[in-house]
């Protein structure tokens, strides 16, 4: 494992198209179908990522709170082939463990990484309802091994100002994590 951070997308960058395979469907999911009256939150994260892991119950809990409210997709890019444990039937088993209702898509090609300048895993990107990023980097300050327990804050604050239409503080900090595994 090596300790990233994320590169911070600039915000007001436009929601960057996708399409890709959902794991859990089995079907492609293309960005087109997000519906448009709902803010997006994309998050890349892995299988095997002892940050994203520790970040698991916190997204459980984001997906029960605003499943209804907002789109989530999550993406993962790693390189199966050195690390075959994030590979696509890996993925659909953990999303099934885990009961999230939204799609866990394969970056097969890592193009869709790329082109979001993801650099570790979990990252979040927050996009209002005019496909503009508003918030991105991290959950919240917790990490594995530390005193602090997971709480979403940052992300969490970001969803809920944006929600009720309040303003989504600048003051945004970069998740760190597993570097995503590149070919």
């Amino acid at each position: 494992m090596s300790l990233t951070y994320s590169s911070m997308l600039l915000l007001g960058t436009k929601l960057i198209a996708f399409e890709l395979i959902d794991t859990v469907s089995e079907k492609n999911f293309s960005s087109d179908e997000l519906e448009i009256s709902k803010p997006t939150l994309i998050m890349f994260i892995c299988n095997h990522c002892p940050y994203v892991i520790h970040y698991h119950s916190e997204i459980q809990k984001i997906d029960k709170d605003y499943k209804d409210q907002i789109n989530m997709v999550a993406i993962s890019s790693n390189d199966i082939d050195n690390y075959p444990q994030d590979g696509p039937q890996h993925m659909q088993d953990l999303w099934k463990e885990l009961g999230l209702s939204f799609p866990y898509l394969f970056d097969e090609t890592q193009m869709v990484a790329k082109a979001y300048k993801a650099e570790c895993t979990p990252e979040f990107y927050l996009f209002d309802n005019n496909r503009k990023l508003v918030y991105r980097g991290r959950l919240d300050e917790s990490s594995p091994n530390s005193a602090i327990l997971p709480s979403g804050k940052d992300l969490r604050d970001a969803i809920e100002n944006l929600l009720s239409e309040r303003e989504i503080s600048l003051e945004q900090f970069p998740s760190m994590g597993c570097n995503i595994k590149w070919k």
